[in-house]
């Protein structure tokens, strides 16, 4: 099973407000960068759409190690919280809705077809592929913003 690195991260000016995200993807010595954006979102929706469309890009299942420096994120996979909220109906311990219930759901699912591992970086802390993953979703979130 192929080896991938996946680095993810989101941006949102405005929460809501106009939002982006961005990708790396790292096989070997090839990488890839994706990014996209929506007129009116969430940072967390970003940093899901971030992790999704890096995952929804490998043709193959594929061991992933994946980067995001949103603890949302890398919280609700690592500690099962996902996996408690669809459990019970997309609600959370507190019984009140989990939001992105749609997001959350296509990131398990997705995880369901490649063994991933989630890891926390630091954002803003001269992490270089976290740096680039964020200027990909800030220009992915100007987009968004001149397309409203």
């Amino acid at each position: 099973m192929r080896h991938v690195e996946i680095f993810t991260d989101g941006a949102c000016s405005g929460n809501p407000g106009p939002g982006g995200f961005g990708v790396i993807l790292r096989f070997g010595t090839a990488e890839k960068e994706l990014s996209g954006g929506e007129a009116s979102t969430t940072n967390n929706r970003m940093e899901l759409m971030a992790a999704i469309t890096g995952l929804r890009a490998l043709k193959e299942p594929c061991s992933v190690t994946l980067y995001s420096d949103s603890q949302y994120v890398v919280n609700g996979m690592t500690k099962g919280w996902a996996k408690k909220w669809k459990a019970n109906g997309w609600r959370r311990s507190n019984k009140e809705p989990a939001l992105n219930p749609e997001l959350w759901d296509e990131l398990l699912m997705l995880c369901e077809r490649h063994q991933v591992t989630f890891q926390w970086v630091r954002g803003h802390n001269g992490h270089a592929e976290n740096e680039r993953c964020d200027r990909l979703a800030v220009a992915g979130a100007e987009a968004a913003r001149k397309q409203k």
